[in-house]
């Protein structure tokens, strides 16, 4: 509930201030909310031998669901991951059956990507690796999330 700060007997048009409101709630997302997600334990993901150098996959997932960890709500996305494999390629199967965990999992969207990503290089160990998470509208706004590895570096303040 909100609440007006408004001197007692003040009409609109006395008021020199825009009207100022309190919020009275406490604060809608949580570091838990944040981290949710995060530490699930999630399958291997398979690899096999790479045969060849110097050549890149791409790999879509067009059905990718996890759910927000606020709301309960379903998200729904495209997760495209793109790399150059070094000694080892992804097994596909694999691979979908590792996003399928994601299914009923709260976690945010940008947690998704970064973690997918973080997997793809523990297990494949690829020369660079990107992944893009392309998320439906919901509430009109719809989410493009990109992560790259390696990482940039970070600047020191």
């Amino acid at each position: 509930m909100y609440t007006r700060r408004v001197p007692a007997a003040t009409s609109r048009r006395q008021l020199k201030e825009p009207l100022q409101y309190s919020m009275s709630k406490p604060p809608r997302y949580t570091s838990e909310h944040a981290a949710a997600g995060l530490d699930a334990e999630f399958p291997e993901i398979e690899t096999w031998p790479n045969q060849f150098p110097g050549y890149e996959i791409i790999i879509d997932d067009p059905e990718f669901t996890s759910v927000c960890p606020k709301t309960g709500l379903p998200d729904f996305g495209v997760i495209t991951l793109r790399y150059q494999p070094n000694k080892v390629c992804l097994e596909l199967k694999s691979y979908k059956e590792y996003l399928h965990t994601y299914r009923n999992l709260g976690i945010f969207q940008e947690n998704v990507v970064n973690r997918v990503l973080e997997d793809v290089v523990r297990w494949a160990k690829p020369v660079w690796a990107e992944v893009k998470g392309d998320f439906r509208p919901r509430g009109g706004i719809s989410t493009t999330v990109v992560a790259r590895w390696p990482r940039a570096n970070r600047r020191s303040k």
